[in-house]
């Protein structure tokens, strides 16, 4: 091998690392953040953990910090909080949010919860047909054959296999098996948590 045909090889390698670890959403501390959906079950402002209840009945249970950010979706408008929150997750039982987590062994951090509500959360699976990023919307095939498009809400959970992907960038491709977590406004279906399957 040339010394120049070494130089590209490396030129790209570094760009692939570089591009791979761009778009992924690390916690502090360099862990991978993934994110699930959910019912809030249990606050606890004493140990400091809220309590996260799936659509399929496991309940996990995420340790937070004063560094975990509060994004609150309402119909009127959308505000994030940092910092006091055990103030603002005191009587939030019964609530549906999408947490983002990073995790070390058996021990859940929330980096993120986003407050939906009482706006119910809704799951379709399937494989997407079409992906529309500038209109943020995707169109997914479930399994009886029926399609549905939804749009890819502005501060949705991207999550793939890597983690959940930096400012909410939608990336998918046709083809690919897919769970998405959305709410009904307004007759739109709105995704709040996208997760490659």
């Amino acid at each position: 091998m040339t010394a120049q045909t070494v130089r590209h090889v490396t030129l790209a390698l570094l760009l692939f690392v570089l591009s791979s670890a761009w778009g992924q959403d690390v916690a502090k501390g360099g862990d991978v953040v993934h994110a699930v959906a959910g019912v809030i079950t249990k606050v606890d402002a004493a140990a400091k953990t809220i309590a996260l209840k799936t659509a399929d009945g496991t309940e996990h249970v995420f340790r937070y910090t004063e560094k975990t950010t509060v994004h609150i979706a309402k119909a009127t408008g959308e505000e994030t909080k940092a910092g006091a929150i055990d103030t603002y997750m005191a009587g939030k039982e019964g609530t549906h949010a999408v947490i983002s987590y990073s995790a070390k062994g058996a021990k859940e951090t929330a980096v993120h919860v986003q407050d939906l509500g009482d706006h119910s959360l809704k799951t379709g699976e399937g494989t997407v047909t079409h992906i529309d990023k500038a209109a943020r919307t995707v169109t997914i095939r479930a399994e009886d054959g029926t399609e549905s498009t939804y749009r890819v809400g502005k501060h949705a959970a991207i999550d793939t296999e890597h983690g959940v992907t930096k400012d909410s960038e939608l990336v998918a491709k046709e083809g690919e098996k897919v769970t998405v977590h959305y709410t009904d406004e307004a007759g739109e279906k709105v995704v709040h948590l996208f997760k490659h399957v």
